[in-house]
C-alpha cells in the first residue's frame, strides 16, 4: 500500500504498475471536496516518493468515475473572493501538473460519469480508456463559471480547439462514442473489458509501443493553430455561441476567450489565464445564483426520492380525457416505460389524443432519438379505450377532462367505482382546489392533485397536491410516477391556484394595473423578456389563452378577495377581461394582444396588432411614463410577495421548491435563482421599502407580510446567511 486516505487508496502491483482508486468513503458516488484533493496531493507526493514504479492505472470503485467538484462548497468558497479563489486553483493545477508529469505513463480507466473536475483528473494521464456506457463532459458553463483545473487547457490540445468549444461552451454530457471519436479518449470497451485494456495500453506504453511522453508534449504546448486558423475558430464560435447563450450566461463566451487567450502559450501560462477567469466569473451573482439553482433542484430530488421509496410502483396507469393534455400525458407516460390506457367518451376524441402522440414520438424519430422499431413499440404502451373494462388494473389514474368542477366531479365519482380499493385518482387540474374535488368521493385518501404544465412534453414540472385527507401513500405513489414519466414533482398543499398559478396571477395583476395607467404593453413584454424572462406577460396570456386566464383570474380572486379581487372580472373590466369579451383569446384564435401567423414551420409568430392597441385604450385612466426599472418593481414585487405568502402558509416547504417551481413551471429566469433568491439578492429591507413604496399607490397586492418585515428588521434572509450572495451587477 503506496498511500490510504478516506476516498484515494494507492496500491503497488507485483509487476510495479501503481493503481490509485478514488472511492469516498459513505458515498455513493465520488466527489471532489476540498479534503478529498488535499488526499490526491498526498497520494501524488507518496507517488513521486516511490521508486522503481513503471506506471500509474487511475480507477474509481463507483459506478460512477468523479461527478465532478462537491457543489456545496462552491458559494462557501467563491464568498472567500478572488484571489483566494486564483490561489486555490493554482495549487489544484500544482497536482493536477505532478500527475501528468510522473515518470512513467500514465492511464484512466473510466467506468462511469466523469464530470467537471472529474474529467479533468482524466485529462492529466497520457491514456483514457472508455467503458462503452460512461460519459464525459464538462458541464460548468451551466453553473456560470467554466472549466478552473485545465480544463480549457488540456482538451482544447487533445480534441482541437473547435471540439473543444463546442464540449465546454454547451457544457454537454458525451456518450463513448463520440468521445472516441473526436480523441478524448484512446479506446472504448465492454465494462467487463475495460481494467483489461486499461493494462494493455499501460504495458504498450511501457514497451515504447505507445510514445505517452509525446502524448504529454502535446498537452503542454501552445495549441497547434495559425493566426488565421485561430480567428475562424473562435471568433465564428463566439458569434454562434453569444446567439445560443444569450446576454446573461456570460460564461459560454468567457470559455471561448480563455481557450483563445491560452491557445498561443504552454501549459503554465494558460493555467493563469484559466484561474485568473474563474475567479471573475465566480463573483458575479448569475454564478451564484446558478450554483444555488444547483442545489435547490438537489433539495427537490431528495425530497422526491424519499416519497419514490415510499412508493408503491405504478406499473400500469390511465389517463381520462384523450385531447391534447390528454395524449400529451399519454405520450410522457409511454415514452418512459409506463403503460396507459387512454379513455374519453368519444371516437374523435380519442384519435386526437392518438395522434398529439404520434406526432410527438414522429418528432424524436425525425431527430434521430428513436428509431421506428422503437417508436412503434413506445406507441403500443398507449392503449385507446371507450370503457372502463381494464380499470380494475390500474395502480394510478389522472383525470384530465376540461377545467370545470361539476364535469370533474362527475368523471372522478364515475371512475372511482370501476377502479381497485389502493388505485390513486389525481386530478390534472390549475385551479380547482382538491379538498372540493374530494367532497363526494368514497376514497379521498386516494386522491390529490397532478397539475402538469402545457406542452406535457416539455415542461418538467408537475405539482403534486395534497389535500385535507390525501393520504402520505397517494403523494408518494404520485410522486414516483412523476418521476418515471421523467418529469420534477414538487409536493404543495391545496389552496386556489396551488403555488404556481397562485404566484404568477399577482405578476398578471401588475401587469393589469399597468395597463390602466397607460404603458405599452409591446413595451412591457420587452423589458422582462430584456430581464430574462422567456416571453413577456402579453404574450404569455396570448400563449396561455385569454378564456384559461379569466376563468383562472375569478378563481384568484374569490379565494383571496382583499388582494386579487380585480382578477375577477368584478367592476371595470381589465385588459385581459376586455380581450377575452372581444374574443380575442390569443393563439388559440390567432388574435389577443398580438395577431398570429404562420411561420415556415407552421408555428404561430406575433405580429403587431392595430386592433389590440386601440382595444387596450379602454382601460386606459391616466397616461404616465414609466422607466424600465419601474416597469420590473410593477411586474416583480406581486409576485415575490406571493411566493412569501406561500412559504408562510406552508403551501410550499421550502424556499428551495418554492423558487425551483417558478424556474420549471413558468420560466422565472434561472440565473435570478427564483423569486427569493432575488429578494435575497436585493436584500430583504430594501424589498420591502419598495413594496411599502408601490402599496401606497397600487395598493393590498404590494403590502409586504408582517413576517417579512420582521425579516427585514432582523437582518434575516431565506437562504443560508452565512453565505452571501456577491453585488448584484
Amino acid at each position: 500500500m503506496i498511500y490510504q486516505g478516506n476516498a484515494i487508496g494507492v496500491v503497488r502491483g507485483d509487476d510495479d504498475i501503481a493503481t490509485l482508486t478514488f472511492d469516498l468513503e459513505d458515498e455513493s458516488v465520488n466527489k471532489l471536496s476540498s479534503a478529498v484533493v488535499t488526499e490526491l496531493e498526498e497520494a501524488v507526493k507518496a507517488l513521486q516518493g516511490e521508486t522503481g514504479l513503471a506506471g500509474l492505472l487511475l480507477t474509481s470503485a463507483k459506478e460512477a468515475f468523479i461527478v465532478g467538484a462537491d457543489i456545496t462548497e462552491f458559494q462557501a468558497m467563491f464568498g472567500k473572493g478572488g484571489d483566494f479563489l486564483e490561489s486555490m486553483l493554482m495549487r489544484v493545477h500544482g497536482i493536477f501538473n505532478a500527475i501528468e508529469d510522473l515518470p512513467f505513463p500514465t492511464v484512466t480507466a473510466i467506468n462511469g460519469l466523469a464530470l467537471g473536475g472529474g474529467c479533468e483528473v482524466l485529462l492529466t494521464t497520457d491514456f483514457r480508456v472508455m467503458s462503452e456506457s460512461a460519459q464525459i463532459g464538462l458541464p460548468e458553463t451551466k453553473l456560470g463559471i467554466l472549466p478552473g483545473w485545465g480544463g480549457c487547457v488540456r482538451l482544447p490540445r487533445l480534441i482541437g480547439a473547435d471540439n473543444a468549444i463546442e464540449w465546454i461552451a454547451g457544457g454537454t454530457q458525451n456518450r463513448a462514442d463520440a468521445a472516441l471519436k473526436m480523441g478524448a479518449v484512446d479506446a472504448v470497451v465492454p465494462a467487463e473489458q475495460l481494467e483489461a485494456a486499461a493494462r494493455d495500453i499501460l504495458a504498450r506504453a511501457i514497451a515504447g509501443e505507445l510514445d505517452y511522453r509525446a502524448r504529454r508534449a502535446e498537452k503542454q504546448q501552445p495549441l497547434k493553430l495559425g493566426p488565421i486558423e485561430q480567428m475562424m475558430a473562435f471568433e465564428t464560435a463566439k458569434g454562434y455561441v453569444a446567439g445560443k447563450a444569450g446576454p446573461h450566461y456570460p460564461a459560454p463566451i468567457e470559455a471561448i476567450k480563455v481557450i483563445q487567450k491560452g491557445a498561443g502559450e504552454e501549459r503554465s501560462r494558460a493555467q493563469v489565464i484559466e484561474a485568473k477567469a474563474f475567479a471573475k466569473l465566480a463573483m458575479t451573482d448569475v454564478a451564484f445564483n446558478l450554483v444555488g439553482l444547483f442545489m435547490n433542484d438537489q433539495v427537490v430530488k431528495k425530497k422526491g426520492s424519499r416519497y419514490e421509496k415510499a412508493a408503491r410502483p405504478v406499473k400500469q396507469a390511465a389517463v381520462l380525457g384523450a385531447g391534447i393534455m390528454g395524449g400529451g400525458i399519454a405520450y410522457q407516460s409511454a415514452s418512459k416505460g409506463t403503460p396507459i390506457l387512454m379513455k374519453d367518451i368519444k371516437d374523435d376524441a380519442i384519435e386526437l389524443g392518438l395522434k398529439e402522440a404520434r406526432k410527438l414520438f414522429a418528432k424524436q424519430v425525425e431527430r434521430g432519438k428513436l428509431s421506428t422499431e422503437k417508436m412503434a413499440q413506445r406507441l403500443s404502451n398507449i392503449r385507446p379505450t371507450l370503457s372502463y373494462g381494464d380499470f380494475g388494473h390500474v395502480d394510478l389514474v389522472v383525470e384530465a377532462v376540461v377545467e370545470n368542477p361539476k364535469v370533474k366531479d362527475a368523471v372522478l365519482t364515475e371512475v372511482e367505482g370501476e377502479v381497485g380499493e389502493e388505485t390513486i385518482l389525481a386530478s390534472n387540474t390549475s385551479t380547482i382546489s382538491i379538498d372540493r374535488l374530494a367532497a363526494n368521493l368514497k376514497r379521498p385518501e386516494n386522491f390529490c392533485g397532478m397539475h402538469f404544465f402545457n406542452p406535457v412534453h416539455r415542461m418538467p414540472l408537475v405539482e403534486v397536491i395534497r389535500g385535507e385527507k390525501t393520504s402520505d401513500a397517494a403523494v408518494a405513489a404520485t410522486v414516483a410516477y412523476a418521476r418515471a414519466m421523467g418529469k420534477t414533482p414538487i409536493v404543495v398543499n391545496d389552496c386556489p391556484g396551488f403555488l404556481v398559478n397562485r404566484v404568477l396571477f399577482p405578476y398578471f395583476g401588475g401587469f393589469s394595473l399597468l395597463m390602466e395607467q397607460g404603458a405599452d404593453f409591446a413595451r412591457v413584454d420587452k423589458v422582462m423578456e430584456k430581464f430574462g424572462w422567456p416571453m413577456g406577460p402579453a404574450y404569455l396570456l396570448d400563449v396561455v389563452g385569454m378564456d384559461t386566464a379569466v376563468h383562472a383570474g375569478e378563481v384568484m380572486a374569490k379565494g383571496f378577495p382583499e388582494r386579487m379581487g380585480s382578477l375577477g372580472g368584478e367592476g371595470e373590466s381589465s385588459a385581459i377581461q376586455l380581450m377575452y369579451e372581444n374574443d380575442r383569446l390569443g393563439q388559440k384564435n390567432a388574435k389577443g394582444f398580438y395577431a398570429y401567423e404562420e411561420d415556415r414551420k407552421g408555428k404561430p409568430k406575433k405580429v403587431r396588432d392595430e386592433a389590440a392597441i386601440e382595444l387596450v385604450k379602454g382601460v386606459v385612466k391616466e397616461s404616465r411614463e414609466f422607466s424600465d426599472d419601474d416597469i420590473i418593481a410593477r411586474m416583480m414585487v406581486p409576485l415575490c410577495l406571493e411566493a412569501v405568502r406561500c412559504l408562510e402558509d406552508n403551501i410550499v416547504g421550502s424556499p428551495a421548491e418554492a423558487d425551483m417551481a417558478l424556474i420549471y413551471g413558468i420560466g422565472f429566469p434561472p440565473f435570478r435563482g427564483g423569486a427569493l433568491r432575488y429578494i435575497d439578492a436585493m436584500g430583504v429591507e430594501a424589498f420591502v421599502a419598495l413594496a411599502d413604496e408601490l402599496a401606497g399607490e397600487l395598493g393590498a397586492l404590494y403590502v409586504p407580510t408582517d413576517k417579512l418585515r420582521e425579516m427585514a428588521a432582523a437582518g434575516e434572509r431565506f437562504y443560508d446567511t452565512q453565505v452571501q450572495a456577491p453585488d448584484q451587477a
